[in-house]
């Protein structure tokens, strides 16, 4: 398995492998850039098809967090850790721990917090072992836990995203689809009805998709069925790479604007969206206020009217880049990407490959 060569690999900084044989933990932390101060990013457990898969999606998901810091103008720099498992079946206290242990062999250089397959509680198991951990603040209405403030965030970038497509700010009768109603895309879906929208929703766990349709009135449909309904705007909250050749042929859209990370399957896809008018709010800035959060967590002087007014501020940063890319004519992820690089300094920097424990080879 080659690091430096893989088609993921963007400079960085720092790519870990951890296994321990007692608890059953197989984890790879990616480090992609401190230009602005240590790594921060979400530990994810999913089932994982393999290896490669696992470290695909670590080495986007890290370099996603870089920009997306960047761009919510956080003195922060870009890493993500993944656990191989299923959380439903696999994760355990001791897994949790030894993932602490791993995490304090970095020194500080990524700091951990709840991600996809991943809890609050979690976080608290884990901080067992490290000091390096986030998202535990017990503070306000939602403990430590992030997703209300990502989905609020995303919400914020989605109405950016209406008013400049539509030119209304009004979201009645938006009828909108949403792939994945876990934690934040159930929230965000809650705020799309409170505001008035029509909502369609799909997931993998068939008691997400009852919950949206109890609770929100959504209408359930299958998970490929989700790429070719005849709906305004389209809101991926689950896994990455869904934005390819195949579904962008497929959708009837006019805009994607949602909470999951590394929606394009390769960069040319954002001009795919374009070509076909569907107006894409890059994922790293539409979804930066879980990050914003955890930021003011960290920091220790969290006050909830601040934090707010920093993820009200993603709608600004979005109309921005629409602006930006209606002037130029590029894809609003490339005019994203030039405005996070000026921010972090996107340069070569010595990099290494650790092998800790008994690891994967790399």
């Amino acid at each position: 398995m080659s690091i430096f060569s893989h088609s993921a690999y963007d400079k960085h900084e720092q790519v870990a492998f951890y296994q321990d044989a007692k608890s059953g933990l197989k984890a790879i932390i990616a480090v992609h850039n401190t230009n602005l101060g240590p790594s921060l990013g979400g530990c994810r457990m999913w089932p994982y098809a393999d290896d490669g898969e696992a470290l695909n999606d670590v080495l986007r998901l890290s370099r996603g967090m870089t920009y997306k810091s960047a761009m919510a103008g956080l003195k922060l720099g870009g890493g993500k850790s993944v656990i191989i498992g299923d959380p439903r079946k696999e994760k355990t206290p001791e897994l949790l721990r030894a993932m602490g242990e791993f995490i304090n062999t970095l020194g500080g250089r990524y700091i951990t917090a709840e991600d996809s397959g991943t809890s609050v509680a979690d976080m608290s198991v884990i901080g067992e072992t490290t000091e390096y951990v986030s998202g535990l603040f017990a503070g306000s209405e939602y403990g430590g836990d992030p997703s209300p403030s990502t989905a609020y965030g995303v919400f914020v970038g989605l109405k950016a995203a209406v008013e400049h497509r539509w030119g209304k700010t009004d979201l009645t009768g938006l009828k909108v689809s949403i792939q994945g109603v876990g934690n934040v895309g159930f929230r965000l879906g809650k705020l799309l009805k409170d505001a008035g929208a029509e909502l369609f929703v799909t997931d993998i766990f068939q008691d997400n998709i009852d919950r949206a349709v109890t609770e929100l009135g959504a209408i359930a449909v299958t998970a490929d069925e989700i790429f070719d309904l005849d709906v305004d705007l389209f809101a991926p909250c689950a896994m990455g790479a869904i934005l390819n050749d195949d579904t962008i042929s497929r959708l009837k859209v006019g805009a994607v604007a949602g909470a999951a990370n590394n929606q394009l399957a390769e960069e040319r896809h954002a001009a795919a969206l374009r070509e076909k008018g569907i107006l894409y709010a890059p994922d790293y800035v539409i979804n930066a206020g879980g990050i914003i959060d955890v930021y003011y967590q960290q920091k220790g002087d969290y006050d909830a009217g601040e934090v707010r007014a920093h993820i009200e501020a993603i709608g600004d940063t979005m109309k921005e880049v629409f602006v930006r890319a209606d002037e130029t004519g590029e894809t609003t992820a490339h005019v994203a990407d030039r405005i996070a690089e000026e921010r972090f300094g996107h340069h070569s920097v010595t990099g290494d490959t650790e092998n800790k424990s008994g690891t994967v080879a790399a």
